[in-house]
């Protein structure tokens, strides 16, 4: 049988991180299209990620790219953040649109524009220092295009010295997150192409050095699940990029495309003990024609939705039909939990929180959208690489 309280309580402790960069306008390689009263500055980013937070109690952090974030003062940022409620989570380097990096950045055969590079992400750390934050998110766009183009070997030998010098920069208290991705933009062969290479890099570096899983960075059919358990078992899952995906990177709201995946996820979620564990939980997310901000508390929403599915399983039940080894038991297992409508639930865990059972209606209802509207008017809006 199910502990119900057990489950209100993992709910109510649960929480996602927004990415900055969702408040801003974004699109397709086509077309960025802008929306009114899209935030003109960092600032602006954290008063509307305030408001996801105000109306879900579930996002209390908000991550950073650098350098689309930049300010002069990332303590000052810092308090800002907290006087609203909310602290800076993982902060994202960017070495992929520079002009120096076309051949890559810390992989790059140019020693001088490795030195660029490495020195972005120790520049990094510094801002961690400031801000508090714990995690150090890298992503690499490095790889080849064409057969030949460079040594695949010389390569990994390339991003291993880049990372161990990172690495050795840490504080105690922070980590390292890297991310891995199987193509674009090189398609011949990307550096950090599978969460066994990631893996691989993280284990030689140390216990501070994890993979972070963005579930869109799969090729179709892949059993995500699977990398999640096993990134689980060996205590290296530090984190999730949260979207979903039809194809490949859509970046589309979380749990939109397979709802069923998201669930699956989940459950290995709870089931390795990663809700408990140090595992950071972000939206990685482009809202191209849908509104920022409620295409962001409905992702907080549906992660806790398949969330409170997967804590609804009965373990005990699945346990014998696996022991058993009754296929179909164990499947409905499963099932049972995944067709359970949790939306009461977590209406009533929010309610006892003080909130409003409703987070959508509650975000409509504040008049938020059109005050923004009105007096964010003037200015450069924030966007994807701004």
């Amino acid at each position: 049988m199910t502990d119900l309280a057990a489950v209100k309580a993992a709910l109510t402790s649960q929480a996602v991180e927004t990415a900055s960069w969702a408040y801003g306008n974004s699109g397709t390689r086509f077309k960025v299209f802008t929306q009114p009263g899209v935030p003109r500055t960092p600032r602006e980013k954290l008063d509307d990620a305030a408001k996801v937070h105000e109306f879900t109690g579930a996002a209390p952090t908000v991550a950073l790219h650098i350098p689309w974030d930049t300010v002069d003062d990332y303590a000052a940022l810092a308090a800002y953040a907290r006087d609203r409620g909310l602290t800076l989570g993982a902060i994202n380097s960017n070495t992929f649109q520079d002009d120096d990096f076309r051949l890559g950045s810390v992989c790059h055969p140019d020693p001088a524009v490795r030195r660029k590079a490495v020195g972005h992400l120790l520049a990094c750390v510094d801002i961690m220092d400031a801000t508090g934050s714990r995690d150090l998110k890298l992503w690499f766009a490095d790889g080849t295009n064409y057969p030949g183009q460079d040594d695949l070997h010389a390569r990994q030998d390339r991003l291993a010295e880049a990372l161990a010098t990172v690495y050795e920069r840490l504080g105690e208290d922070q980590r390292m997150l890297l991310e891995y991705k199987f193509f674009e933009p090189a398609f011949y062969a990307t550096d950090v192409p599978d969460w066994g290479t990631a893996y691989a890099h993280c284990l030689k570096l140390g216990p501070r050095a994890q993979v972070v899983v963005d579930t869109g960075h799969h090729a179709p059919g892949t059993n995500i699940e699977f990398i999640v358990a096993t990134l689980l078992r060996e205590k290296k899952l530090g984190g999730f990029d949260f979207n979903s995906r039809f194809y490949a990177d859509d970046d589309l709201m979380v749990g939109a495309a397979d709802p069923f995946q998201l669930f699956r996820i989940m459950y290995e979620v709870v089931r390795g003990g990663g809700l408990t564990a140090d595992v950071a939980f972000m939206l990685d997310q482009c809202h191209n024609i849908e509104a920022k901000i409620p295409a962001i508390i409905r992702s907080v929403m549906n992660v806790q939705e398949a969330t409170a599915k997967a804590l609804l399983v009965d373990g005990e039940a699945l346990a014998a039909a696996q022991r058993s080894g009754d296929v179909l038991e164990a499947n409905a297992a499963l099932m049972d939990a995944y067709n359970t409508d949790v939306r009461p639930l977590l209406a009533e865990v929010r309610e006892e929180r003080g909130l409003d059972g409703d987070p959508m209606g509650a975000y409509r209802r504040s008049g938020w959208a059109e005050k923004t509207a009105a007096e964010r008017v003037g200015g450069q809006q924030a966007g994807w690489g701004a």
